[in-house]
Parts: structure tokens; C-alpha cells; sequence
């Protein structure tokens, strides 16, 4: 221990997933590292909340599936508590007219229920899948590095030296090495990371109910249409990511996402990493172009040599720092970011599981389909309609509703008997033409209810607590400016090595010492971790 309680090698802003993969990873190097967080809870949206007596709510991630493999075996994850409960089915979407959708990592029952609507379709969704893992094969080992920065930026916007050139010449060359892999696929390929979703799925399937499913996976936490080009992207989630202990299978983690973040806490202590709660930031500190540490709400004051921050490029550099503390051009890039979003979360204590008209179950009674995500959005136009009413400003008229009951798997998180509903929705623009979201958000609420009773009546009566999240409240508990769950829009112009911004895609900035290593930097969004282990790795090379 120091002579100093308040000295560390670095400091980690902010307690989430991220934050706390790169504490774990800078202390196993031999750093001394405390991390900040600045609510009483860890995990930043990857948490667990007692709300109502006996009910562990996983409050706003609720899934997992991208996490990296490799992360859970160095910090021997499973060791200390991590455990993923997989989801079989996985997709369950009901229709207005009683007929229904049930999908999952099962061959078989996809191939008999996708040929109840279309047998063309039953025998394209194997190859589909199967295209989308084989460029889900060749993006995923950019995942697992900073991103490199190959633009020929002016020597005025950033020097990088000739070592981070070679390093960043090299991941280009792999990257087109691996692309040879694809062959003919490589259109199509390119339409999957650039593209609509729309099209791609009008191309390859006739069954409305079959493309609206997939369709969700590409608008899911963006503020986009699936007619909007790069909604595709998001498409290739749905096939990455072995967290869940197959290729593609999503699930949840036992206890609730917070158990995720706890089991990195307990690690992080083994190693000798603080963790502080309640610990609010209020600004970085900086002299001579280097940062020296970081002043708490409360007035005390840490000093490190580095400071990560995991919180999103927004605060970091605009509310953390004074303006004099970065150049002009990099500021004034920064100010241009989008967080449009359009996200709400409704998590729902039940006295029994939704009973579906198109399905219906026994009173009480947990059936397969409700194992994984319900999906209430019967039509792509239907999509196209909530986020239409979103542009103008207002709530969807017809709300899209991903819900999940991690209880159907996991029994640890609720009384006996009862039952945790967590409801995904858009659109809920953060940006409201008329009124102010803590005055409309339960009747949004309301009608999102009302809409799940649609296709499960029996849903209003059950409901014994409720959660309400506006993307207004999800700013305010989870720090996530403008309520984007992804630290900023996963755009084509958002990502890679254009994430944050151009020309600083490898977790750095141009203060020496600070150091981004959350989702507003390099892969982005999502339950990964990929964001802290990277920027742990570029930290440690740079020391």
C-alpha cells in the first residue's frame, strides 16, 4: 500500500462491465487501481436491484451473449460466480390472429415452425444463418483489439508514431487477409455491415411474421429504421458471441445481470483493486497536457498518472474537462457525436407468467415459449410506424415490446411462484415534441401493458410492481447521455475507427494519461467487455 490512500497508478471512472475488465486486467499487470463509482451499486446498465422484497431486477441489460470468452477465462469468471443460463426456445413471437412464431438454437423446431408460414423460408433460414456467421467469423476478431486508425489525419490532429503505424498496417492487412475467407460472399458481406435491414430480409424470406423477428435484432437500442442504412449491422449480433455456451445463444445470467459485475468486483479485490461507491466524479485534472488524477464531488482529490474512463465521450471530455484542456478540432468533433435514442425499459413483477392467446399455457404454468424474448411487433411496417411516430417526436402510437422472463430459468431471482417480466420498448424518443417525459411516462407505460394484453390478457392483472425507465430516466440513473444505451449511436460513421471519433479510435486522447475504456470507444455497445480489455491492453503498452 502506498503512503497515500488517495495515490493509485490509475484511475477508473465509472463501475460498469467495462470499468471494471479494465481495472481487473491493469491490476493483474501490477497496477494499483481504484475504481469510481457513482451510484451505490456496480455495474453501470449490467445491474441487479432489489426493487421489491425478494425480486433481484435486472433494471436495464437483461441478456448476454457477446461477452468475450477470453475474458471470462483470465479473470476465471466462473470461478468467483459467473454462470449464463442459456435460452431454449429464444424467440417467441405471438400474432393478432392467434397464429404463432418459435424459434431458437434448434434446427429442427425452426425448419417446423418457420414451414408453418412458408416452406421456402424453412429451407432459406439455414443458409441465412449460416451467412451471417460467416461474416460474423471474419468481424469478430476485430472485437478483440483497439481499433486501428489508418485515415491520413493532418500531423496537426494527432502524431502517431511509426511503431502504432506498423501495429495498425498490420490489423489492416489481417483484416483483408480475412476477407479473401468469404469469397463470393463478400457483397453481401458488405451489405450486412453498411446496409438496410429491410432489403436484406425482403430478399431472403417471404413470411412477414419471419422477417419482422429478425428485424428486431437490427433496431434494438438505436434510434433507426430498419429501412435506414446500416441497420444490418446489428443484425450480425444475433449469430456472435459464445457467452452463452454456444455460438449465437443468448441467455441470462444467473441472479441477475449484476451478477456479472459482482463476480468482476470479486475478482478485481483478489487482486487488489479499490472499488469506491458513491464516489462522483466532478472533473479530471490536467497539467502540462498530462493528467494528474480527478477531483470527487465531495471536493477530495486522487491523483494517478492514468485515468480511464468508461463513461461516454460526452462527459469525459466535455463536462470532466475544461474546454483549454483539448484542441479545438477534437472538441469540436466530439460536440458532433449522436446520441439519439429512442429506448424505455418496463420491468413487470408478476403473480404468474404471461398466458398467450396464441399459445396458451396452464395457469402458473412456465412453458418453453417463455424462455426466451416475446416479441410484440407483428409486421415490418408495424416497425416502420413506431419509429415514423418517434421522428415526429412523440411515442409510438403502437409500441414495439421485447420482453423476457429470466424467471422461466432462473428461480433465484424471485419469490416462489412469482415472476420478473422485463420489456424492452421503443420508440420512446428522448426528444419529445410536446411535454416532458416525467409527466407522460407511466400512461406510455400504460399503453405499452395494454398492448402486451393484446396478445396476453392476462398480464394487467397479474402485475404486483412496476418499473418505470424513460430514456430521460436512463440519462439520469445509468449516466448514459441522452439515454443512448450504446454511449452513442452505433452509425457506419460511429464505429471501428471512426469510434468515438476519427483519428483516436485506439482508446486514447490527446491528454496524455486519459484514456477511454467504455462503450463510447471501440467495439461499442453491448454486454462485451471487449471496451475495458482492450483499453487495458493500450494502456499497458504504453507504460
Amino acid at each position: 500500500m502506498a503512503a497515500s490512500s488517495n495515490s493509485y497508478d490509475a484511475i477508473v471512472i465509472g463501475g460498469g462491465h467495462n470499468g471494471l475488465v479494465c481495472a481487473c486486467y491493469l491490476a493483474k499487470a501490477g497496477k494499483r487501481v481504484v475504481v469510481l463509482e457513482r451510484r451505490h451499486v456496480l455495474g453501470g446498465a449490467a445491474t441487479t436491484e432489489e426493487l421489491w422484497p425478494g425480486y433481484k431486477v435486472s433494471t436495464a441489460a437483461y441478456v448476454i451473449s457477446l461477452f468475450l470468452p477470453e475474458i471470462i477465462r483470465d479473470l476465471k469468471l466462473k470461478e468467483n460466480g459467473f454462470a449464463v443460463l442459456p435460452r431454449t426456445p429464444s424467440s417467441f413471437t405471438p400474432l393478432p390472429d392467434g397464429r404463432s412464431l418459435l424459434m431458437g438454437p434448434d434446427a429442427e423446431l425452426c425448419r417446423r415452425e418457420i414451414g408453418q408460414f412458408s416452406t421456402k423460408d424453412a429451407e432459406a433460414y439455414p443458409r441465412y444463418e449460416s451467412l451471417l456467421e460467416r461474416v460474423a467469423a471474419v468481424l469478430e476478431p476485430t472485437l478483440s483489439q483497439a481499433a486501428p486508425d489508418p485515415l491520413p489525419l493532418p500531423r496537426s490532429w494527432r502524431k502517431i508514431g511509426f511503431a502504432k503505424r506498423l501495429r495498425d498496417g498490420a490489423k489492416m492487412w489481417r483484416m483483408h487477409q480475412t476477407l479473401k475467407h468469404l469469397g463470393k460472399d463478400q457483397p453481401a458481406a458488405v451489405e450486412l455491415l453498411t446496409g438496410a435491414a429491410r432489403p436484406i430480409l425482403e430478399r431472403w424470406f417471404e413470411s412477414e411474421v419471419l422477417k419482422t423477428t429478425l428485424a428486431t435484432d437490427a433496431i434494438i437500442g438505436a434510434f433507426t429504421s430498419i429501412s435506414s442504412p446500416g441497420s444490418a449491422y446489428v443484425l450480425l449480433h444475433h449469430v456472435m458471441g459464445e457467452a452463452g455456451g454456444a455460438r449465437g445463444v443468448w441467455g441470462y445470467v444467473q441472479g441477475g445481470m449484476g451478477s456479472l459485475s459482482n463476480a468482476l468486483a470479486k475478482v478485481g479485490e483478489q487482486l487488489g483493486v479499490t472499488v469506491r461507491r458513491e464516489a462522483s466524479v466532478a472533473s479530471i485534472n490536467e497539467a502540462n497536457g498530462k493528467v494528474t488524477g480527478v477531483t470527487l464531488e465531495d471536493g477530495s482529490t486522487i491523483s494517478a498518472p492514468i485515468v480511464a474512463s468508461s463513461v461516454d465521450a460526452h462527459l469525459t471530455f466535455e463536462k470532466f474537462l475544461q474546454p483549454s484542456s483539448l484542441p479545438a478540432d477534437f472538441r469540436e468533433a466530439v460536440a458532433n457525436i449522436d446520441y439519439a435514442s429512442a429506448s424505455m425499459k418496463v420491468n413487470l413483477a408478476l403473480s404468474e407468467p404471461p398466458n398467450f392467446t396464441a399459445r396458451p399455457s396452464a395457469p402458473g404454468e412456465v412453458a418453453p415459449h417463455h424462455h426466451g424474448t416475446m416479441h410484440i411487433s407483428p409486421t415490418l411496417d408495424y416497425l416502420e410506424q413506431a419509429y415514423h411516430d418517434a421522428r415526429l417526436g412523440k411515442p409510438a402510437e403502437e409500441p414495439i415490446v421485447e420482453a423476457t422472463m429470466a424467471t422461466s430459468v432462473d428461480n433465484s431471482i424471485a419469490p416462489p411462484g412469482k415472476h420478473l417480466l422485463s420489456c424492452f420498448v421503443q420508440y420512446a424518443p428522448y426528444k419529445l415534441r410536446d411535454g416532458n417525459w416525467d409527466d407522460i411516462k407511466d400512461a406510455f407505460a400504460d399503453k405499452v401493458v395494454a398492448k402486451i394484453a393484446e396478445y396476453a390478457p392476462n398480464v394487467p392483472a397479474a402485475i404486483e410492481h412496476r418499473q418505470v425507465l424513460s430514456p430521460l430516466d436512463i440519462e439520469r440513473v445509468y449516466g448514459l447521455t441522452g439515454g443512448n444505451i450504446m454511449q452513442g449511436a452505433m452509425n457506419a460513421n460511429q464505429l471501428f475507427c471512426f469510434r468515438p471519433i476519427a483519428g483516436w479510435a485506439d482508446h486514447r486522447t490527446p491528454l496524455k494519461g486519459l484514456y477511454l475504456c467504455g462503450a463510447a470507444s471501440h467495439p461499442g455497445g453491448g454486454v462485451m467487455g471487449a471496451c475495458g480489455k482492450n483499453a487495458a491492453q493500450e494502456i499497458l503498452r504504453d507504460r
